[in-house]
């Protein structure tokens, strides 16, 4: 596995603005307005996090008349999934062993 590729999707989720907005989108696409809102911060600001989470492949977006609606990648965390769970059997297998 690239680790370019796990690189940006840690990037995408290490702020919790972007957190909160993967949440969010876990229930379906929305307007970056709507997804700016509850967000204490100018637009421009939150346009940031936007590219940020679609460079790393975690949100797409498209233009709907006025409006950018965003929505979540579905397959994009299994890269993510995969690693933790290799981390999380090297872990296991180490904690197992009577000799460490």
């Amino acid at each position: 596995m690239a680790n370019h590729s796990l690189d940006t999707l840690f990037a995408s989720l290490a702020d919790p603005t972007r957190r909160a907005v993967i949440e969010r989108l876990a229930h379906g696409p929305a307007a970056v307005k709507e997804l700016a809102a509850p967000h204490n911060m100018a637009l421009p600001s939150f346009l940031q996090h936007i590219k940020v989470m679609e460079a790393g492949g975690i949100i797409a977006t498209r233009k709907e008349g006025r409006q950018r609606i965003c929505r979540m990648e579905p397959n994009a965390l299994i890269p993510l999934q995969g690693w933790l769970e290799w981390q999380r059997l090297a872990w296991e297998a180490q904690v197992s062993d009577p000799e460490n």
